[in-house]
């Protein structure tokens, strides 16, 4: 900001001009009054001389002498300041001078100076005021003159004298003109006004120079103290603070602005705390949100492929049925036949592999119906830790092939509401899947550990179990679809996609939740979250058609 367009800039401005008009009225005022104190006293002094002269001159002039009044008079040449000093009789003739030469000149009555006091009249009468008897003129070169005319009455003294006896009805016999020098009076107050104004020059500067430096120090800086603050602010620093070190108005300015800006602080501190806080609840409710959709997704996907496999459960088991009795009933044929043994054991190899396929198609049909059974649940109170233990007990040859240690951990007291059946369908299935997770391949000797832990949620209302294996592990994309019915990584044959499958429903018909978490070569952590109590009983169906005889 340029400084003319400051407040300070124009306070000063203000109080600098004010000041100078004030100044100039007081020394043009002084300067007035010293020029008429002065004229007043030079005025009284030639009324003085005058009157000295004519004193001196009196006696004289009563003896008629005119060679003293004329040696007093020309005396007076010499003194500094008297220009000049004559006498006048009636007719205006100069009868005594200072200047010898001015002897005998004649006055023109028609000038101003004799008009002034005879206007018309003649000498005999003065119509003049003391105050008219003075005049003030200029000579060629400039310089002032004073000019006093007193007249010389007729007095008794002079009437009634033997000399010069003059008709007592003239009241004037002559004029005293004296005249006096203004050039000193001039030169002092030339003298007295340079100095009034110098000293008002000065004193313009000095005071301006004091004002600008209170202004600069009481106005100037702590106003650009509080802009330099409001522009940190609006910049968005507000942990500036402006110092306050006066109480005046500007004082508790700052002190306003410094608990304005505290102020503005704690609440965009708030602010950006609620944001924080509100943004992480968006992303938690997202996530939430997100999981339910899955979840739905996922529950009502299970449900039509439940509908769908029951369907087609029920479709395959009396052809299975059939296939799997006629096979045994042809090799029991065979057996008796009249066939050589080479053809009673081709036959009976094929008739084999029929009924083997056959088991196999049933133990398809009986997952199928596992997994679209939504029938009633034995929900009683069970100690969690029998199941454990047969799950362990059922597990442990297969995973003493495989080379895996299997650890679990469940203490005693341990109870949950459940249909135990089920609860042990799916820890086995968990445990297997995590046994064959760590089976030697080409890329790893295999072997490892698996650890199934469980124990009381935070709060008390929940028991938490998890299956721990150090297998190979899954790729993300592996790990969101692990859930879905039909989908295995194992190679063809050895699995349908459904044990996983069968394990979600089981955990949501018991009002539960289950997580995984996996990274490729680190293994796989399920946690399966029940709750001790069932809120609510399932609701019983009608049984499905059992599978095949051996399924």
């Amino acid at each position: 900001m340029k400084l003319t367009r400051t407040i300070a800039f124009r306070l000063f401005l203000l109080i600098a001009s004010l000041q100078t008009i004030i100044l100039l009225a007081l020394t043009y005022a002084t300067v007035k009054v010293q020029q008429t104190s002065l004229m007043e006293n030079v005025t009284l002094s030639a009324v003085r001389v005058t009157d000295i002269i004519a004193r001196a001159t009196r006696y004289s002039m009563l003896l008629n002498r005119k060679e003293d009044v004329q040696n007093i008079v020309g005396s007076l040449r010499e003194e500094p300041g008297i220009e000049g000093v004559r006498i006048y009789n009636k007719q205006g003739e100069v009868v005594f001078a200072a200047i010898p030469g001015d002897i005998g000149a004649k006055v023109d009555m028609t000038a101003e100076a004799c008009v002034t006091c005879h206007p018309g009249s003649g000498l005999d009468h003065a119509t003049a005021t003391s105050e008219e008897l003075s005049r003030i003129f200029s000579k060629p070169n400039g310089e002032r003159v004073l000019g006093l005319i007193t007249p010389v009455r007729n007095e008794p003294e002079c009437s009634s004298g033997e000399c010069h006896a003059h008709p007592e009805n003239k009241t004037i016999l002559g004029v005293l003109d004296v005249k006096m020098s203004l050039a000193a009076v001039d030169e002092q107050l030339l003298s007295s006004r340079t100095q009034l104004l110098s000293l008002s020059a000065l004193s313009v500067v000095l005071i301006g120079l004091v004002a600008w430096g209170f202004i600069w120090v009481f106005v100037r800086r702590p106003v650009r103290g509080l802009t330099a603050g409001m522009e940190m602010v609006t910049s968005g620093n507000l942990h500036h603070r402006i110092p306050v070190g006066m109480n005046d108005e500007i004082g508790q300015l700052a002190r306003a602005f410094n608990t304005m800006t505290e102020e503005l602080e704690r609440a965009r501190k708030e602010i950006t705390a609620w944001s924080g806080t509100l943004e992480r609840k968006v992303h938690e409710k997202t996530a939430d949100l997100e999981k339910a959709h899955n979840r739905i997704l996922r529950v009502e996907k299970m449900a039509s492929l439940g509908h769908l496999s029951s369907s087609v459960a029920h479709e395959l088991n009396n052809p299975l049925e059939g296939i799997l009795t006629f096979a045994k009933l042809i090799a029991k044929r065979i057996q008796r036949s009249s066939l050589t043994p080479e053809e009673k054991q081709l036959y009976g190899d094929e008739l084999r592999l029929i009924a083997e396929e056959a088991l196999r198609s049933g133990n398809i049909v009986k997952n199928l119906l596992v997994f679209a059974r939504q029938g009633s649940m034995s929900i009683q109170p069970v100690r969690l830790r029998t199941i454990v233990d047969r799950c362990v007990l059922l597990v442990n040859h297969h995973a003493n092939i495989q080379g895996v240690e299997v650890a679990a951990s469940c203490p005693e007291s341990l109870q949950v509401e459940c249909d135990a059946g089920q609860i042990q369908q799916l820890l086995i299935a968990l445990m297997m899947n995590a046994i064959e997770a760590m089976a030697p391949t080409a890329a790893r000797p295999g072997g490892g550990s698996l650890a199934i832990d469980a124990f009381p949620g935070a709060e008390g209302d929940t028991v938490i179990l998890t299956i721990r294996d150090t297998g190979q592990g899954m790729t993300e994309e592996i790990k969101a679809r692990i859930f879905e019915p039909f989908f295995t990584t194992k190679s063809e044959g050895k699995g349908v996609g459904l044990g996983l499958a069968i394990v979600y429903g089981i955990v949501e018909r018991h009002h539960g939740a289950i997580e995984v978490e996996s990274h490729p070569g680190k293994g796989t952590v399920f946690t399966v979250t029940l709750p001790v109590t069932q809120p609510v009983a399932p609701a019983a169906t009608t049984q499905e058609a059992a599978p095949p005889e051996g399924a």
